[in-house]
């Protein structure tokens, strides 16, 4: 799984996903993150199908809405997303909450069929604290292979990342950029100034050096470039620490039916 890849919530309007997307893999994206309830695999799948790179080189990412983890509503919504996506198979499907319908010894069974017969290749979950991890991981045949939580400088994810790096599994940030919040931070903008880079950059690099993979959103050319050149940006261990150290809090997704322990 490529450490970069492009996000597309609240990228709903039909030619500008699919602009975006094809404009993200030829500038050199090889990681594409969407959800059924984003409302645009259909656009997403348009602008894979427009890039001059080959699908087998495009990793991609998508998701199960919570109302439909129901054994049977998992093998339609995978298959359905498939099909809108135009792919035979997806790289990655994640839970992507665990709430509405979820229920491990139900949903996650749907997940290792839809394996089986190949329409996915892993599976990920999102939003899920670490005791709910290990509650899948006891009940899933296949490998678990990601979480996909809310990561930035404001939200370090210490116990998550801890608890990542004991298991060998993949954390995925999204919202990196703090929905914009920490483009404002100090701290950040001199780093920045010292390795004449963007913001974005130093957070998106800060997350690349806790080994966290990316998927900030993007639409216009300028911003997917800019995202795209922090994979050339070395932070020093100091510039690490002065963001380790930054005391603000701020989650920005937080819905009432999130886990109690959130």
């Amino acid at each position: 799984m490529p450490m970069l890849g492009l996000g597309t919530w609240q990228n709903e309007a039909p030619e500008q996903c699919a602009e975006s997307v094809r404009t993200a893999l030829e500038m050199g994206y090889r990681h594409v993150d969407t959800a059924k309830a984003y409302h645009n695999e259909a656009a997403v799948g348009d602008g894979i199908t427009a890039a001059d790179v080959p699908r087998e080189d495009i990793f991609l990412a998508t998701k199960v809405w919570a109302g439909d983890l129901a054994y049977a509503d998992v093998i339609e919504s995978a298959e359905r997303s498939a099909d809108r996506l135009g792919v035979e198979t997806i790289d990655l499907l994640y839970i992507h909450w665990p709430s509405h319908a979820y229920d491990p010894e139900e949903t996650l069974p749907a997940f290792d069929e839809l394996v089986d017969r190949g329409v996915i290749d892993r599976v990920g979950v999102s939003n899920f604290t670490p005791e709910q991890v290990e509650r899948v991981q006891e009940v899933l045949d296949a490998p678990l292979f990601a979480n996909q939580v809310e990561m930035h400088p404001y939200l370090q994810q210490d116990e998550l990342r801890a608890f990542a790096a004991e298991t060998d599994l993949n954390l995925v940030a999204y919202s990196p950029l703090g929905r914009g919040t920490v483009l404002d931070d100090g701290t950040l903008a001199d780093i920045a100034t010292k390795h004449d880079a963007s913001v974005a950059q130093v957070s998106l690099a800060w997350l690349r050096e806790k080994g966290v993979t990316a998927i900030p959103k993007a639409t216009s050319e300028a911003h997917i470039r800019d995202n795209f050149e922090s994979v050339a940006l070395d932070l020093a261990d100091e510039d690490i620490a002065a963001i380790d150290d930054i005391e603000r809090t701020d989650r920005q997704i937080n819905p009432d039916w999130a886990p109690a322990s959130w």
